[in-house]
């Protein structure tokens, strides 16, 4: 399991730590539309992974803008960010922020991708909340790239993750 603080206290993760290489696990999340959206949905593409706390933080909506910003240079690319806020406080703040080259998606429901990914935070303020991480998964579904944040309150390597995502 990785090692997660927020603000330097310990976070217990629900599920086990992924490594580059493994296969990315499936799943199914809603986008602000309702619908449900897999990791297959995708395949052929590299997908850059993030998964944040809630948009309505300041570093999650610094990061979702950032990888917004860097989306129209990343050629067969797609930009995931996850969360477990409901799809209309998603679609929202999408809308406000004119965030429209990244889908966020939610895992309100079952919260099973954060299982899954090992980032579901069990216990405290933040219990049922994703941590910080960034996943890269090629087009066959192998994970190129995985960083688990070690403190959520700070950004992650944006540079490592497009680096792996555009080789």
């Amino acid at each position: 399991m990785a090692n997660v603080t927020l603000k330097g206290n310990p976070v217990t993760l629900a599920g086990s730590e992924l490594k580059a290489g493994d296969s990315a696990p499936d799943f199914k999340l809603q986008d602000n539309g309702l619908q449900e959206v897999t990791l297959q949905d995708s395949a052929g593409k590299t997908r850059i992974i993030a998964t944040v706390p809630s948009l309505d933080t300041g570093v999650c909506h610094a990061e979702t803008k950032r990888f917004n910003d860097e989306a129209v240079s990343l050629e067969n690319v797609e930009i995931l960010v996850v969360s477990t806020d409901l799809p209309f406080g998603q679609k929202r703040w999408c809308g406000a922020e004119n965030v429209d080259k990244v889908k966020c998606l939610s895992d309100h429901r079952t919260v099973e991708f954060g299982k899954a990914y090992g980032v579901l935070i069990d216990g405290g303020g933040l219990d049922r909340c994703l941590c910080r991480a960034i996943f890269v998964v090629d087009g066959d579904g192998k994970l190129k790239h995985v960083e688990y944040c070690s403190e959520i309150a700070e950004h992650p390597n944006y540079d490592a993750a497009l680096d792996a995502a555009r080789s």
